[in-house]
Order: structure tokens, then C-alpha cells, then sequence
């Protein structure tokens, strides 16, 4: 394990660093003074930690504003501040940090925070990769998955915003052909995208990710690797990931897009 610990006062960094060191005795330390030593380090060292343990009130570059660097760059790392100022704890846990230590730190306080943290990042698995953050994509075993015909993609788009929700012809047709009137006409085009799904699905071998029963259709949510879905699941990672763009591509999608953005405390811009 790789821990960063910064703090602009030599006495309170080897305190912090002591205190690490007793609690994780495992694990590697880089200490820095200043916020961009740090980003520095990574970016001419190649170095992500596992975890920073950051003074918030630091000059050139305070904590908060690190954190966000830190998280562009390695978006597995987590966060946790180190202060004695409380005034800061609403905007550090706004920033979806994972903890938030008030000095003197000891070896227990360090214990504890780590005791919260999410688990490591998932492995690779046989569950299809959903990016919907942004532009839609889709990906298996880090592969990008493609789609013969784009309305197929779309479909499949939509499946997921549904979260596993039944959909009918009429509900397809309304997304992905809006005022569209000839429902004859629409359920041939859907036949049509939906073998070419299906023949998608088939070729990376994840068949059972469509459920279609009593002429409808969903998606199996179990079987899919999702950030919405993780985000919604309350994942603190997902949401450092989350920049108020939703399934862009799509106009159906803006509704929930809405409600994503106005419910994520967070300033987006």
C-alpha cells in the first residue's frame, strides 16, 4: 500500500507520518510539503497511493483543491483530510473525500478512517463495463463493445437508464422515435435493432443480460458493471467520477440527467 501524507509544518507531518507508519505498518510512505510536490510525484514518478492523508489549509495549493487534482488523476485513491479546523468538514465531504481527521492525529484515529473506506477497486469480471457518465459506452474485459447498428446501442442505452424495468414497444418507440405514430412500422425497426442486440451480446458471450417476457423487454441490472448504478448504490469512488453529464447522446435521457445533477450537492462546472 502507497499512502501520501502532506502537511505544510514539519512537526505536524512527522506526527502524521509517525502515526501512519504505527497504524500501517505495512505500508509505503511518501511524505510532501506542498500540494504540488506531491501532484509532481505522480506525474514524473508514475506513484497513485492508495490513500492521502492532506492538511487542508496548506499554501500555493490548499486540500480541497488537491483532492481534485489528485482525483483526476488517479480516480482510486482516496481521500482522507487532516485538520483543526472544523469549518472545513461541509465543503471536504461535498468533495466526496473519504474522511476527515481533526488534529492531533494518532496511530487510532488513523485505525478508524481507514476502517471506512470503500473496499479496493473491482477486479475484472465477466459483467458488462456501463459507462454512463458522459457519453454512453460499453465495454467487456476492458474491450470496447461494438454495435452494428447505432439505434441497437441506443437501445440498450435506454434498457439501462430503465434499471431492470420492464419496457414496452410503445415505451421503446416514444424514446427512441419521438411522435412516431405507426406502431406496426416500430415494432418491426425494434425486431430488427433487437436481433442485432442480441447478436452482440451472443458474440461476447453475455446473452443473459436481456430478460424478455410477455412481449417485453429488460435488462438483467446483476449482470452489468454500471456507474449510474453504483452511484445510486451510494459508491463514494462513483460519485468522484460523476460530472454532471449524463448519456449525452440522448435526448430521452435528459429527465434523468435532471435529477442526478439536482440531487449531487456538488458544483459541477
Amino acid at each position: 500500500m502507497l499512502v501520501f501524507a502532506l502537511d505544510d509544518e514539519p512537526s505536524p507531518l512527522e506526527t502524521l507520518r509517525d502515526a501512519i507508519h504505527e497504524a500501517l505498518p505495512e505500508a509505503s510512505i511518501e511524505t510532501f510539503r506542498r500540494g504540488q510536490e506531491a501532484l509532481l510525484a505522480m506525474e514524473s514518478r508514475g506513484l497513485r497511493p492508495d490513500v492521502v492523508f492532506t492538511d487542508i489549509r496548506m499554501p500555493d495549493m490548499d486540500g480541497l483543491n488537491l483532492a481534485t487534482s489528485i482525483k483526476a488523476v488517479s480516480p482510486d485513491t482516496r481521500i482522507v483530510f487532516v485538520t483543526a479546523y472544523s469549518q472545513y468538514a461541509l465543503e471536504a465531504w461535498q468533495r466526496h473525500v473519504h474522511g476527515y481527521l481533526m488534529k492531533p492525529v494518532t496511530a487510532a484515529s488513523i485505525r478508524e478512517a481507514m476502517a471506512h473506506l470503500p473496499a479496493a477497486p473491482r477486479p475484472a469480471s465477466d459483467k458488462l463495463s456501463v459507462r454512463c457518465f458522459g457519453h454512453f459506452e460499453v465495454s467487456m474485459r476492458g474491450e470496447p463493445v461494438i454495435f452494428e447498428r447505432r439505434q441497437s446501442k441506443e437501445l440498450f442505452a435506454f434498457l439501462i437508464d430503465r434499471e431492470g424495468a420492464p419496457c414496452t414497444a410503445e415505451e421503446i418507440a416514444a424514446a427512441l422515435w419521438e411522435g412516431e405514430t405507426d406502431m406496426q412500422a416500430a415494432r418491426t425497426r425494434i425486431r430488427r435493432i433487437l436481433s442485432d442486440l442480441k447478436a452482440t451480446l451472443h458474440r461476447i458471450g453475455v446473452d443473459d443480460v436481456l430478460v424478455r417476457e410477455r412481449r417485453q423487454l429488460a435488462i438483467r441490472p446483476d449482470r452489468v458493471d454500471c456507474d449510474y448504478y453504483r452511484m445510486k448504490a451510494g459508491d463514494m469512488d462513483t460519485l468522484n467520477t460523476y460530472r454532471g453529464e449524463y448519456m449525452m447522446d440522448y435526448s430521452w435521457a435528459e429527465l434523468t440527467a435532471a435529477r442526478l445533477y439536482f440531487r449531487e450537492p456538488t458544483n459541477h462546472k
